[in-house]
């Protein structure tokens, strides 16, 4: 196995990963994430009622002791990056060799969609801005009716509905083209040309390399982080949480009503889908081990990196949605421009209180705080395709850096794969959120194989010397939640979309091809010697399966906990 020693000689132009980032700059990198509740806070509100801050806190206090195991399989391979997608898929290919790339596949489609939906998101905010769509109860639209009134008939709502149409900037309704397909719909709208500029601005940024990409989100991030600070506590000391928007703790009786429901197995699958949902972004702090081969120093940075950054995550998953709830309220929760996300930033801004000045503010940070989440995203993702070509699990084209370090190819691919993606998640509330759930099953399958590796990891090399080794009732717990993981997939996934669940089982067998074509047909069945030193650990002798049958009924244990679930909840 390449030495630490050796590691550090690599040097610029030798078509490597270069290593010039401490921890902190993992970090800061890895500083998007709390921005992730930005995508799904609406959402997660408006299917857990009363239950949404209980949903995120339990849902980031698993994804930080999660992080405890990745940090270890991470530090037995500090010439890697990718991610721990990676380190997981050396433990199974000794087992299983086709769940090696399943597991960096799927850890890619899930992170990947970060920008197509992040962009959207920020895109809303922006053409709010310039071309806003007045409120139903704004001054505005009274105007308008009054004006008309003489000329208007139908219900209150009916008059309200056709003022607002009218009021509504032509932009808001212009498309290139749009249709649907299927259960998903997609459009070439404004907010798809917004979105897809703000893409290429942060390919831009990334294509200086990680050292660049660093350098900028370190402002960013502090930009952006604190304003979430602020907007988490000020509430509380300013006295606007109201603590009767905590209860009933009780489901909702039906996604987006107001009404309470009750534990039946509707509330629990409703609850479980919040569940499901919020692991997306309460467990991307992850991806502060992607940089393992950029880590100037690999044995320390690469657990200072997740566990810090696991920190914040901890602290903003918890603060932002418990005083949103409690400022908003259930009702303020179900507007549908909170639902969908459009509305966040300027809920955020109301419940700091002040002017115009502070919305816009706000808006503002909101929309750098999606950019830098956007930027997390390519600098993840991108490098779990570049290690999967290296290790031999994804086409050789993707295993291409610049001079700057940065994997170019893979980027190239992510950006055209989510302007796909951009065109399906602007089209309306509904295809955002089958984007997320469909890219969710593919988290989730990628957790459940990597918790898992953890103890075959264990097993399997547990003589040699981790620079960091979870406490052995961590690994426990942690095998524990991929099995919980599982659960929240298969009951959880039909919240958002009935079909999601189906259409994500499908875009994880994709790989199946695709590993199929760079293994058999580029590689004519031998790994690359990368993927050969993943089996030897430590003293440089090939790993023994010394696990016996355990990977493989963790594995029909887990189908059979999917199929299961599905099975026994329902809406």
């Amino acid at each position: 196995m390449t030495t630490i020693t050796n590691i550090h000689a690599t040097t610029e132009g030798d078509g490597k990963l270069h290593r010039s980032i401490s921890w902190t700059g993992a970090f800061w990198v890895a500083s998007g994430v709390p921005a992730l509740v930005l995508f799904s806070i609406g959402g997660i509100a408006g299917t857990t009622g009363t239950l949404s801050f209980l949903v995120w806190a339990i849902s980031i206090g698993m994804g930080f002791i999660q992080s405890f195991i990745y940090a270890e399989i991470a530090g037995l391979f500090p010439n890697k990056s990718g991610g721990a997608s990676i380190y997981g898929a050396a433990a199974w290919v000794r087992y299983v060799k086709l769940v090696a790339p399943l597991s960096v596949w799927c850890n890619w489609f899930a992170w990947s969609p970060v920008l197509s939906l992040g962009c959207t998101i920020a895109a809303a905010y922006i053409l709010n801005a310039f071309a806003p769509i007045p409120a139903v109860n704004s001054a505005e639209v009274a105007q308008w009716i009054a004006a008309h009134a003489t000329t208007l008939t139908g219900t209150d709502a009916e008059r309200a509905a056709a003022a607002v149409a009218a009021l509504t900037p032509a932009v808001r309704d212009w498309t290139l083209f749009s249709h649907a397909i299927g259960p998903v719909s997609f459009s070439l709208n404004a907010s798809f040309f917004v979105g897809a500029t703000l893409m290429l601005v942060v390919f831009a940024i990334q294509h200086r390399g990680i050292m660049g990409t660093a350098s900028v989100q370190k402002w960013i991030g502090l930009s952006v982080i604190i304003p979430m600070i602020i907007v988490g506590l000020v509430p509380i000391l300013t006295g606007k949480v109201d603590w009767g928007n905590f209860s009933p703790l009780v489901p909702l009786a039906a996604a987006g009503a107001a009404d309470p429901g009750s534990w039946n197995i509707p509330g629990w699958t409703l609850v479980l889908g919040g569940l499901f949902i919020a692991a997306w972004s309460t467990y991307g702090f992850e991806t502060a081990v992607c940089y393992t081969s950029e880590f100037r120093n690999p044995e320390k940075d690469t657990f200072k990196a997740i566990f810090y950054s696991g920190l914040l995550c901890l602290a903003l998953f918890i603060l932002v949605p418990f005083t949103f709830q409690g400022a908003l309220g259930l009702t303020g929760m179900l507007d549908p421009a909170i639902v969908d996300g459009s509305g966040v930033a300027q809920a955020l801004a109301h419940m700091v209180g002040g002017g115009k000045i502070v919305e816009s503010a706000l808006v503002m940070l909101m929309i750098l705080a999606l950019m830098l989440s956007i930027m997390t995203a390519m600098a993840g993702s991108s490098r779990t395709l570049y290690q999967g070509a290296v290790d031999g699990w994804l086409p050789r084209f993707l295993g291409h850096v610049n001079e700057h370090g940065a994997p170019t190819r893979a980027m190239w691919t992510d950006l055209w794969f989510n302007l796909v993606l951009l065109a399906i998640a602007c089209a309306d509330a509904t295809s955002f959120f089958f984007v997320l759930a469909v890219a969710n099953v593919g988290y989730i399958i990628f957790n459940f194989l990597n918790l898992n590796s953890g103890w075959i990891h264990r097993i399997d090399s547990g003589h040699v010397a981790r620079p960091y080794k979870a406490p052995t009732f961590l690994l426990v717990l942690g095998t524990v939640f991929a099995f919980a993981n599982a659960v929240f997939m298969g009951a959880g996934a039909k919240v958002w979309n009935p079909v999601a669940l189906w259409a994500g089982l499908i875009t994880a067998a994709l790989i199946i091809p695709v590993f199929i074509f760079r293994h058999y047909v580029q590689d004519g069945g031998k790994f690359p010697h990368e993927t050969f030193e993943d089996l030897q650990v430590g003293d440089g002798t090939k790993t023994q399966k010394r696990a016996g049958i355990l990977p493989y009924l963790a594995l029909i244990a887990g189908i059979a906990v999917v199929i299961l679930s599905d099975l026994f909840f329902h809406l």
